[in-house]
């Protein structure tokens, strides 16, 4: 199966099966393909959270599993949730700011995006054989996402990841 990494910029394979992709533009006006004249509107989840409001972590977990309720098949929404959880833990813990939660399906599959207003570029850390608890967010988003990357923009960036309709 070939996947590959959208929305510009080199794909290269990390320590995971994944590829990454950082994007260092704005999507063109017109957003994904859905927002096109003629073509359906791809079911969305779009919610604003708060600075450093951990509740908006199970919050977005439950909406983004009212979103995917008929998308995939078992499992699949388990690891979208971690994946969100992940993302959205890292925009409110490492940032000081707001971020914004879009999460999009569509028949290529899911995308999920945490937009923050930082523009330090996250880093996934080195797998230690330290007892913290931390660090290991971006190691999962690696390991089980089929693309991630980063997309830097004006203002902050955008973490995203994408799993694939077959991933089912």
């Amino acid at each position: 199966m070939d996947r590959r990494a959208r929305g510009g910029g080199p794909a290269t394979v990390g320590a995971s099966s994944a590829r990454t992709t950082e994007e260092h533009t704005e999507r063109a006006a017109g957003g994904p393909a859905g927002d096109l004249p003629g073509r359906p509107v791809a079911p969305q989840l779009r919610r604003r959270l708060g600075r450093a409001d951990l509740k908006a972590v199970p919050e977005a977990r439950r909406a983004l599993r009212t979103l995917l309720r008929h998308w995939g098949g078992p499992g699949t929404s388990d690891v979208a949730e971690l994946l969100t959880s992940e993302l959205v833990t890292n925009a409110l813990v490492h940032t000081d700011a707001d971020a914004v939660l879009t999460a999009t399906v569509s028949s290529h599959g899911l995308r999920v995006e945490v937009r923050d207003f930082v523009a330090r570029r996250p880093r996934p850390r080195a797998q230690g054989t330290g007892e913290s608890t931390g660090g290991r967010g971006l190691v999962l988003v690696q390991s089980l996402a089929d693309t991630w990357g980063v997309c830097m923009h004006g203002v902050g960036k955008s973490v995203w990841f994408e799993l694939g309709a077959d991933a089912a």
